[in-house]
């Protein structure tokens, strides 16, 4: 019976994450939030009906793979070199002052004796992430998505999404005390060097191999998906490079082909349906309630200050450094603040490698569920009789929006098919006519 019992454990996962999820988006909160509080009342920490197996581990292994890859997919290249200096003024700021408010935290008032320098630079490291799903979807219900600030906020996570990654990959490079940072540096520069030219290559022999492909193309997502697990594991295995920064570099490599949607849809369904459950549920299974002694509890709570502060702060000092005025930069700075999933993810390399120790992980994700219910009420007082001025034209905000539209009118096309199938035309008319409308024609050879 045991040899099956994982089979168990992860339809109860399913299930219950499904169910939590569903429950937080009533009351507007990230469903994240309800993939957390599910493995929480799995795990030790209230119930005790599903432990932390190997498998259990595994999977959650690969769905951080698979959440960095399609982060890296999700990146608008081109729109990054565009954002100006602006965003990079409020990235650069936004990363270097929370890391360093993290650190001190550590150093002042750490968790477990002796000294921890590695750790305590971690614990700033996973303050320096952004997650801004939350943020996009309050401004967007505000109407004030497509604003100057809006942009500059869309804009500086995109860059702190790679300065978050540099910072995480040097840190977590730094884990064996026996290597010297020499060497350290050298093997994340040959990765980055190596990962740039064999992209390159790849890059190109995929974008052609795609125009040539006459056959069924759900195969572009199934050679890419096996792309980012492969750099992922040189990533890890070769240059000592975290596996989520091999992943997210093969999204960033493939996010510039033409199926790069295509890929990124089809990713995120498996991700969907099994892999991200299993991992955010694996992050409230590790969780123990008795640890929360009231020093621990202390600390989480300086903690959430600390992120809230050097968050909004540093971003907002960036922003107030570009020209913006103070409201534009608190509005900034609060729009920035949310960790979401992207600080658990660190957090969970940081478990992984041996440099955070488990004790953290109660603050850091009590962090991030509190940070990401406070930021929308926030935000709404932050925009409260604030008159921003339009922006003309903002790309980043239009991607954004066209990512919600092809969700919406793939959901349609499903209806559609339902009802083509129901009263006898042929569904494959609407398919065909879907995939040439947003993943663009098919070439004279596929044709």
């Amino acid at each position: 019976m045991d040899h099956y019992r994982f089979i168990l454990d992860v339809g109860v996962i399913l299930l219950t994450t499904k169910l939590f999820s569903m429950l937080t988006k009533k009351v507007n909160m990230p469903q994240v939030v309800g993939a957390l509080v599910a493995g929480l009342l799995l795990g030790p920490a209230c119930l005790g009906m599903v432990s932390n197996s190997g498998f259990i581990q595994n999977v959650a292994a690969l769905g951080v793979i698979v959440l960095m890859f399609q982060a890296g997919l999700s990146t608008d290249l081109a729109e990054l070199k565009r954002s100006g200096g602006a965003s990079l003024g409020i990235a650069i700021t936004g990363v270097l002052i929370p890391l360093a408010g993290g650190w001190l935290l550590g150093t002042f008032f750490p968790l477990l004796p002796g000294k921890h320098f590695l750790e305590n630079l971690f614990l700033g490291v996973i303050l320096t992430a952004t997650s801004v799903s939350i943020t996009v979807e309050t401004l967007k219900e505000m109407g004030k998505l497509s604003t100057r600030t809006g942009n500059a906020i869309l804009g500086a996570a995109l860059i702190d999404d790679v300065l978050g990654i540099v910072a995480l990959t040097v840190v977590s490079a730094m884990a064996d005390a026996q290597i010297s940072i020499v060497i350290v540096l050298t093997k994340i520069v040959a990765f980055f060097a190596t990962a740039l030219i064999s992209g390159f290559l790849f890059h190109f022999l995929f974008q052609k191999w795609m125009e040539g492909a006459s056959w069924d193309r759900k195969r572009f997502a199934v050679l890419g998906l096996a792309f980012g697990f492969l750099y992922a594991f040189v990533a890890e295995a070769f240059f000592g490079v975290a596996d989520i920064t091999g992943a997210y570099i093969a999204g960033l490599i493939l996010s510039t082909t033409s199926r790069a949607n295509f890929i990124d849809s089809r990713c995120d369904t498996l991700s969907y349906m099994l892999l991200s459950p299993v991992f955010f549920a694996s992050i409230g299974l590790k969780v123990e309630l008795a640890s929360m002694e009231m020093r621990v509890l202390v600390f989480t709570l300086l903690f959430i200050l600390v992120a809230i502060i050097t968050k909004v702060a540093g971003c907002g000092l960036g922003a107030r450094m570009c020209g913006f005025t103070k409201r534009e930069s608190l509005c900034v700075g609060i729009g920035m603040q949310t960790r979401g999933e992207v600080g658990l993810v660190i957090a969970n390399k940081g478990l992984q490698s041996g440099v955070l120790s488990s004790i953290y992980l109660t603050p850091v994700i009590l962090m991030v569920t509190s940070i990401a219910i406070i930021t929308p009420v926030l935000l709404k007082f932050a925009y409260k009789d604030e008159v921003a001025s339009e922006l003309t034209e903002s790309p980043l905000a239009e991607s954004y929006q066209a990512s919600k539209v092809l969700t919406e009118v793939s959901d349609m096309l499903y209806d559609m098919d339902a009802s083509a199938l129901h009263v006898g035309l042929d569904p494959e008319a609407t398919g065909e006519w879907f995939d040439k409308e947003y993943f663009g024609p098919r070439s004279p050879e596929e044709e």
